[in-house]
């Protein structure tokens, strides 16, 4: 049995203690604040979305991205202020719009994939996490943006994800309450939605039953890591000033969102993650007539760039947009109103007199695809990078990890779309 750090309690790292644990290994689990899941995997979209697995690498993401950057309101905002971090991940985007073909088919493989080990966590440990089985819907309004979808939908068949066009009538009858002109769409029953926080707490305690130390409310100063194990320098958060403790462990897996970069490259390691901010409303349907005029089945309108989940009978769960911003969670009233705008625009009968507004720094690496990999030291792993998929990929990328721990032999150093043909094997 080895001892294992793992930093970081978002869902890439308590999926990731869970599988450790399982596997035999004894696990620390640190994060600084009191609680899992109190950062990025805290009021995200909800959807657990195969049918989301495209890239974001294209010419088409680059000239919208220029058409939107002056518009406060637009869903994908960029700061134009240079730093040598933006330009070097802007340039590596830019170098993979040529993989974007393979990395999509390579996303939706790992999705797919992924469903099967979150939903035997959830049932193995009896989590609720209010989990919707109705499937994902996306919408279009003209042929144009119908047309690409096509071919979207091409790649994401080769990936192994069933999902069937659908026309306006059938649109309406898949969610009567959308009340929105629509050219047509594509439904992905196979998806679903759920609580990103509750499945995230629920699981950090099954964890603590397992044995897993959780060392919350932690401070990482300093990580050493040697040819015999790790050196992990840590004080309490509230005891500023105080004295701290070193802890030696066997190994240590980073899972720690958008903080990875910083650490990977105090261990020799480069992790060019990104922080793209995030933002999304909780609307309380706080009588039967606005859980009568909310969506049950999950939503993506693709031109909007806006996704909906239902949270049980009382909660409607509203997300999107992307900023490039820096590592700022300021939450800024001109992303929130299009949020609640689009829903007064599309829900006309739901009332959003009670809504809760969030932002959440998304951990994005160039090519859009999450880093499973053993460091230039062999006692240091990463299990991060995952983007806007990190609830959609974390079971499986835990998988993997825990895999590469154990010893399993695969290629170090390698982004996660090379072991994606193992997967679909």
């Amino acid at each position: 049995m080895s001892t294992v750090a793992v930093i970081g309690a978002g869902i890439s790292g308590v999926t990731t203690a869970y599988r450790l644990i399982q596997s035999g290994h004894e696990v620390t689990l640190f994060e600084r604040q009191p609680y899992a899941a109190m950062e990025t995997s805290y009021a995200n979209g909800g959807q657990l979305s195969a049918s989301n697995a495209e890239v974001w690498n294209s010419w088409s993401t680059v000239l919208k991205g220029m058409k939107w950057m002056l518009q406060p309101n637009a869903p994908l905002l960029f700061n134009p202020k240079p730093s040598w971090h933006k330009l070097s991940w802007l340039a590596e985007f830019l170098a993979a719009i040529p993989r974007y073909r393979d990395n999509t088919i390579a996303t939706t493989r790992l999705a797919v994939e992924a469903r099967h080990y979150l939903t035997e966590m959830a049932r193995a440990e009896g989590i609720d996490f209010n989990r919707e089985d109705r499937g994902i819907l996306h919408f279009y309004r003209t042929a144009e943006e119908y047309r690409a979808a096509e071919k979207t939908n091409a790649l994401l068949a080769q990936g192994g994800l069933i999902r069937r066009a659908v026309t306006p009538e059938e649109i309406q009858a898949i969610e009567p309450s959308l009340q929105t002109p629509v050219f047509g769409g594509f439904f992905t029953e196979s998806d679903f939605t759920g609580d990103i926080h509750k499945f995230t707490l629920g699981l950090a305690e099954a964890c603590r039953r397992k044995g897993v130390t959780l060392s919350f409310g932690t401070e990482i100063e300093e990580i050493r890591a040697g040819e015999y194990g790790v050196d992990i320098r840590h004080h309490a958060v509230e005891d500023v000033g105080g004295t701290a403790s070193t802890s030696n462990f066997d190994r240590v897996v980073i899972c720690a969102g958008v903080q990875s970069r910083a650490i990977a490259r105090s261990l020799g390691d480069r992790v060019n993650i990104y922080p793209v901010k995030g933002y999304s409303i909780t609307v309380a349907l706080q009588d039967a007539t606005d859980q009568a005029k909310a969506p049950w089945v999950s939503l993506l309108d693709d031109k909007a760039k806006i996704v909906t989940s239902r949270l049980g009978a009382n909660r409607l769960r509203v997300a999107g947009t992307a900023e490039f911003n820096g590592y700022n969670k300021d939450i800024r009233a001109e992303r929130i109103t299009p949020l609640v705008a689009w829903c007064r625009a599309n829900f006309p009968g739901m009332s959003t007199r009670d809504v809760i507004p969030w932002a959440g720094l998304r951990p994005m690496m160039p090519d859009m695809m999450p880093r499973v990999f053993q460091g230039r030291n062999p006692n240091v792993f990463y299990n991060t990078g995952h983007g806007h998929l990190g609830w959609t990929l974390s079971a499986i990328t835990a998988e993997m990890l825990t895999n590469l721990v154990d010893g399993h032999t695969i290629e170090t150093r390698r982004p996660v779309h090379f072991l994606a043909a193992k997967l679909a094997a």
